[in-house]
């Protein structure tokens, strides 16, 4: 992908910024092409649009909003500066700002079930977390404002999202957010680590080609501005 279209992972789903010169024709068919060829990554995604000072009609969101759709992806909202593509926007029913958003935070993120941890003794150093001592099947969802950690795989189709660290002692196959809360100090740790979707805080990724990768533990930290994985040393 080149930088005229640039991802960045924010709390109500994906934040896709297209430059604002170059022909819209062809920089829609090349955001197309790219959701086509990470179909797993994009599929159930909610996209918020940035174009800048780009003007667009309503027919052209409305084309753009009918691909993402059959692609299932469903448009939240366009940021726009120009008066024209706001009023485009505000046609189609959509949001023109992400405060007007913030009643979507937390949605698709409910835990599957209560995994509460007993209390830590005061004389104990350390921090709350949820352990889950089975596979996370796809379906499946854990939401944790500590750590989590997974003694089995996840799936794909599963998800967590942790406000600390996750911790995966098997395959990590599904999507996974650490530093939910914004803590770019957060790590995603697996024996096997080819997630469809992993986030650190505000930032995104997507996992190689995992059958080009030799499986070992890894770790996923935020460094230079970018999430890297290095070797995860037991």
């Amino acid at each position: 992908m080149d930088d005229s279209i640039t991802l960045k992972g924010i709390k109500q789903g994906l934040l896709v910024t297209v430059k604002p010169d170059g022909r819209w024709t062809e920089l829609s068919s090349r955001l197309m092409t790219l959701i086509d060829s990470q179909s797993s990554f994009f599929r159930g995604a909610q996209v918020t649009l940035s174009l800048g000072e780009r003007e667009l009609r309503r027919h052209e969101l409305a084309n753009l909003q009918t691909a993402l759709a059959k692609r299932d992806v469903t448009l939240l909202a366009v940021l726009s500066n120009s008066a024209m593509t706001q009023a485009s926007t505000r046609k189609l029913g959509l949001e023109t700002q992400l405060e007007a958003l913030a009643h979507l935070e937390g949605k698709g993120l409910e835990p599957v079930q209560s995994l509460r941890p007993p209390p830590i003794d005061p004389e104990e150093h350390g921090t709350t977390g949820v352990l889950v001592k089975r596979t996370l099947r796809n379906g499946r969802t854990v939401h944790s404002h500590g750590h989590v950690v997974v003694v089995g795989d996840v799936n794909a189709g599963a998800m967590i999202v942790a406000d600390g660290d996750i911790i995966v002692w098997g395959h990590l196959r599904g999507t996974v957010h650490a530093g939910a809360n914004g803590d770019e100090g957060a790590v995603v740790c697996a024996l096997h680590l080819a997630p469809t979707q992993l986030r650190i805080a505000g930032y995104i990724t997507i996992s190689p080609d995992e059958r080009r990768r030799k499986p070992r533990p890894e770790m996923a930290l935020v460094r230079n501005g970018r999430i890297e994985a290095e070797s995860w040393e037991l």
